[in-house]
């Protein structure tokens, strides 16, 4: 972690030399001026999280100092130094925005009482900037989390096209978050005001989906008993999401093909063309170009559509991602379920770790959701988690450090056992003193109480 700077500014040598000394055994990175004008001076060329400030000093005063301090170097805080006779002063500069007040004479405890104080308070400010930071984000990008260098470059990319209507294709496997990156790019678009329509093409019958996506005319077929806009329609000024776009028809895929190239099509039974005004983005988890090989897919309408490729990360390939993601989908679900879960021990992270996930960030959401509904406690533990026979099932086939092995069986024998240390040791073959070392050194916690 980073030292606290401290500059202490006061004209008697024996308090500048006291502060500095006291601090620096504190562990704190320590510099004294001597008067107001070298405190000035020093700011020009070197950065200060703190200032200790003496109010009264030969030339410049201790409260001018402040009000040029607040002036040019906001993030600096400022604690004062009075003696009695000057609270008056004090308190003043606290209407200047001085942090606090130190009344001499004081001892080094209460000196690091103040400080620390001062330590939390910007502490928690960092913490409120980057919550709120992060919550612009995720609005930004549409609940997107991810602080892994794949999940980075999807976010640049979607910062990189914000200012074109370029047709999108977005790949990846089930689960990888790809209806949450198409509605990203579209709040990031020129078009982010206009509507966002979603078409499952996986989901829609075959002989219903021309209707559904260019709607029809009243008696154009025999249930067509009104004029209906279609999805096409009604995406009119903003983004046309064609989901899982590899199980569309051959036919449809001719269709789909015309109105990308004449930027016009027709409802189903209608005469009358309409314009074609919206962008498009098509998501699939198949491989399209063995699709094209295998004739199911138009190599045409490949290339219309693959303008702009994303391919969503699996979560397997981002893992640092999912302490992140675990704790948003607690939160997420506790506040929907009205739940008294508050946390997910470090044990159950770990086997969180150690998961492959091949159904994705969907996966890890049910399982937190699941692992949230059958706890019965504040903190979700393995056994709470629908991956441990699984895991257990990978495990065999995956090769570990001795140490995650290790780990892994010490704390499932523990858990089994509701952490009877007696009993827990007889079975893994060795003493107490053996056991309480190892849950120690793997940093091993009974939640069952939580």
């Amino acid at each position: 972690m980073e030292r606290t700077r401290i500059l202490v500014v006061d004209d008697e040598l024996i308090i500048r030399e006291s502060l500095t000394g006291w601090l620096q055994r504190d562990g704190y990175h320590v510099e004294n001026v001597s008067s107001g004008e070298k405190a000035i001076d020093i700011l020009k060329t070197k950065s200060f999280d703190l200032l200790l400030l003496d109010i009264q000093m030969g030339g410049i005063s201790g409260m001018d100092v402040l009000k040029h301090v607040k002036e040019n170097y906001p993030d600096i805080d400022v604690i004062m130094i009075t003696a009695f006779g000057s609270i008056p002063s004090a308190v003043k500069a606290m209407k200047y925005h001085a942090f606090d007040y130190l009344l001499k004479p004081f001892d080094p405890e209460e000196l690091e009482v103040l400080i620390q104080k001062l330590v939390h308070h910007r502490a928690k400010i960092k913490e409120n900037l980057f919550l709120k930071e992060e919550y612009e984000h995720r609005n930004r990008f549409e609940s997107m989390i991810g602080q892994s260098r794949p999940m980075q470059e999807i976010f640049n990319l979607i910062e990189d096209i914000r200012d074109t209507d370029t047709t999108v294709l977005i790949t990846g496997e089930t689960g990888t978050g790809k209806g949450l990156a198409a509605k990203a790019i579209h709040s990031n678009s020129m078009v982010s005001n206009g509507p966002f329509v979603s078409v499952n093409c996986g989901a829609i019958p075959k002989h219903i989906m021309e209707s559904e996506l260019f709607g029809h005319q009243k008696g154009a077929f025999t249930d067509a008993k009104e004029t209906r806009k279609g999805r096409l329609e009604l995406a009119a000024g903003g983004t046309l999401f064609l989901d899982e776009i590899g199980e569309i028809s051959m036919r449809m895929q001719i269709d789909l093909l015309q109105v990308l190239e004449d930027k016009i099509f027709y409802k189903v039974g209608g005469t009358q063309p309409i314009t074609a005004d919206f962008r498009v983005i098509a998501a699939t988890n198949a491989h399209l170009e063995q699709a094209i090989k295998n004739r199911t897919f138009r190599e045409d309408l490949y290339y219309r559509l693959n303008v702009i490729t994303f391919t969503m990360p699996t979560l397997r390939a981002r893992k640092e991602d999912i302490p992140l993601l675990a704790e948003h989908f607690l939160l997420k679900t506790t506040q929907e379920i009205n739940r008294g879960v508050e946390r997910i021990s470090r044990d159950a992270m770990d086997e969180l770790m150690l998961y492959e996930w091949p159904g994705n960030v969907r996966e890890l959401s049910n399982a937190i959701e699941r692992a949230v509904v059958v706890c019965k406690t504040r903190t979700i533990t393995p056994f709470d988690l629908p991956i441990v026979k699984k895991l257990e099932n990978e495990l065999k086939n995956k090769y570990f450090s001795l140490n995650d092995v290790e780990k892994h069986h010490i704390s499932k024998i523990l858990n089994e056992n509701n952490w009877n240390i007696s009993k827990s040791a007889a079975i893994l073959g060795i003493d107490r003193s053996t056991l309480y070392n190892k849950i120690k050194l793997y940093e091993l916690n009974d939640h069952r109480g939580e």
